[in-house]
């Protein structure tokens, strides 16, 4: 049985940091990418992050490029999102999700991910 489970939201005050942590299980990181999608109020998912260890690959949105860092520690099946210079427009649920392939290169899109964690909610107060 797959289970993705996330931990690490809250609410912070802008300019701050979070780190999101993903514990999977059933899955091997070696033939799924993991990703982080993130859903605002009244918005379309989107995705967030995403990171492959067959290939090594990774993707960021760019509204979060250069102040987010996804990475993956495949002893522990973890994968960890920093989160810093949160800004009001980061609020969302975060879920953890993966799918079946060697990389990120679909990763930005919904469909492909297969397996979801439950969501954290992180609040960004201005």
């Amino acid at each position: 049985e797959v289970q993705l489970v996330e931990s690490g939201g809250g609410l912070v005050q802008a300019g701050g940091s979070l780190r999101l942590s993903c514990a999977t299980s059933g899955i091997t990181f070696d033939d799924h990418a993991i990703g982080w999608l993130r859903q605002a109020p009244g918005k379309e998912r989107e995705g967030v992050s995403c990171i492959s260890s067959s290939d090594g690959s990774s993707y960021y949105a760019d509204s979060v490029k250069g102040r987010f860092t996804i990475s993956s520690d495949n002893a522990k099946n973890t994968v960890d999102l920093q989160m810093n210079s949160l800004k009001p427009e980061d609020t969302a649920v975060y879920y953890c999700a993966s799918f079946e392939a060697a990389s990120c290169s679909s990763g930005s899109r919904e469909d492909p991910y297969d397996y979801w964690g439950q969501g954290t909610q992180v609040t960004v107060s201005s």
